[in-house]
This record gives structure tokens, sequence and C-alpha cells, in this order.
């Protein structure tokens, strides 16, 4: 099998066209026609039924998907590894990083990245839940958490201060909390499951049940609703920042007792070397937390 041809099987597939697969891999569509040929030949099976309208897999072309999608990956990430780095990093990067974090922080890094490594492509998988690594082929995520599993390979790339948040028209209406113990008389915004927040105290962790009617499985949620008036928030200093500035939210200082603070960690899905094109990446977004921090 010829990878050339392979990868007009893949372009095919994701594109939905045989002309368009062609297009992206610079050849005319007859000679994409041709080496898709010349791969069901050497395979022995039909990969595509096509007609004028319509591209579609064959059973056979759907076991065979995969392997070719490997194939094709393996060669770009084998070319990555021998490349000069002046050239740049290349291949498809899949990331996944936490919805308010990849707004605020993440996406506004796409545009240079990508101008500085034209043959860059970056899948950008916005989840607050972290996926199986290998089962969706993600190379790198991007997690803001204090991580239990020690069979993650993770690399810390700054620290994540949180703050308790609430809106003026809130605290107008409930007053301030003044202590952990008060918590337990406010409306908290906590993330689905979360029923305990953990604040430092003379050196001890303390683990303070809160009560709330509310949750959401994004911070970003529960962010817009505590902006709404809703209650009490505990958020990273990066997210509430401009909302502190315009007044939108205050701060809420306790007594002697402060937000334990988490890390924002790049997590790998094996100890194999970094790819060129995950170490761009981690590169710009390091650069870009430690900008953040010294803003603040």
């Amino acid at each position: 099998m010829n990878t050339d041809d392979i990868e007009v099987f893949v372009g095919a597939v994701s594109s939905g066209s045989i002309s368009e697969a062609g297009r992206r891999l610079g050849l005319l569509p007859m000679a994409a026609t041709r080496r898709l040929a010349s791969l069901e030949e050497s395979l022995g099976v039909r990969l595509l039924h096509r007609t004028t309208r319509s591209l579609s897999l064959t059973p056979e072309g759907e076991a065979f998907l995969p392997f070719a999608e490997a194939i094709i990956e393996n060669e770009h990430q084998g070319r990555a590894q021998v490349r000069a780095d002046t050239l740049g990093a290349a291949g498809l990067l899949r990331v996944s990083v936490p919805i308010a974090f990849g707004l605020r922080i993440v996406t506004p890094l796409i545009p240079t990245i990508l101008a500085d490594n034209p043959e860059l492509q970056i899948a950008l998988d916005m989840n607050d839940r972290l996926p199986d690594l290998t089962a969706t082929g993600t190379d790198l995520a991007i997690r803001i958490a204090r991580l239990k599993d020690s069979s993650l390979i993770a690399q810390k790339l700054a620290d994540n201060t949180r703050t308790l948040v609430a809106s003026p028209r809130y605290l107008e209406r409930r007053g301030s909390p003044r202590s952990i113990e008060d918590l337990a008389h406010h409306d908290c915004l906590p993330m689905t499951g979360v029923t305990h927040w953990t604040f430092i105290s003379g050196g001890a962790d303390f683990h303070v049940r809160i009560s709330s009617r509310f949750s959401s499985s994004s911070i970003a949620g529960c962010q817009s609703v505590c902006l709404a008036g809703a209650g009490v928030a505990l958020l990273s200093e990066w997210a509430v920042a401009d909302d502190l500035q315009a007044g939108r939210l205050q701060r809420i200082v306790l007594e002697e007792a402060a937000p334990e603070e988490i890390g924002i960690w790049a997590v790998y899905p094996t100890t194999r070397n970094v790819l060129p094109k995950v170490r761009v990446f981690v590169s710009a977004l390091r650069a870009a937390l430690q900008a953040e921090t010294t803003i603040r």
C-alpha cells in the first residue's frame, strides 16, 4: 500500500468528496480518483460507494478507515519528529480544554499559533470533563484541578489562584460572608457533584460543606449565574478579572481563610517524546499564562 493513496482515501471520507480530497493534497480530480482506485486494487476490495452526488463507505471501507487514519497520523508524527525546528510544527493537534478557560485564554492564541505553523491543524475540544486521551486520540488535555490520578502524565503550567465572588445585587440582598462558617447560610454555586469547597486556614485544609440549589456541569455556567445575582461562586482569578474591574462582581475575603490553590496542568496520553505540535501549543499557552499573571 502507498501512503499517498491512503491519504486520498482518508481525505475523501473526511471531506465527503474525492475531488475535495485531491484539492487539499494538490492533486487534480482524475489523479485523486486514480490513487483511490490503486489503493482498492492493492487491497482487493472496494472501499467507497461513489456516485456523481454522494460518497459512502462500504463495510470494508468502514473496517479499514481506523487503520488508514492511524497510518497517516503516524506518518505525520514521524515527519514531525525529524523536521527542523525552523519549519514549525505540522499535522493535526487534538487538544481538550475546559470551556471557560478555552474561551478566555486558549482561543485568542489560535490565530498566532496557526500563522506561525502553516502546516499545523488544531481540533479544539472544549469540555469540562477529562476525556479518555487514548480512546479519543487526544494529544493534549489542559485541566485545572488537583490531579488525583497518579497514572496520568502531567506537567504543571501555572498556579491557578481562585477567589470567592458574588454580584453587588446579591451582596446587597444577603450581605457578605465573613468566615467559612458563614458560607452555610449563603446560596453557593458549585460545579455539578461538588458538595464541599476547600479552604486553607493556619496552614491546614478545611473542607467546608456548601449549601446550594444550583449547580452546573461547566464553571462557565456557575459564573454566568453568579453574574445574574444568584449566589456566591468560587472562580479562577483569570476568569473574573474583567468582571471585578468593571464592578459586575465583588471579591469576598474571608477572615483567616483563603481558597485552596490548584494548578493548571498539561496532561499527556503517553510518556513517549512530546511531538513538536504539542510543544508549540504548550509553549504558547505557558507564555500567555505568565502574561496573565503579570497583568494582574
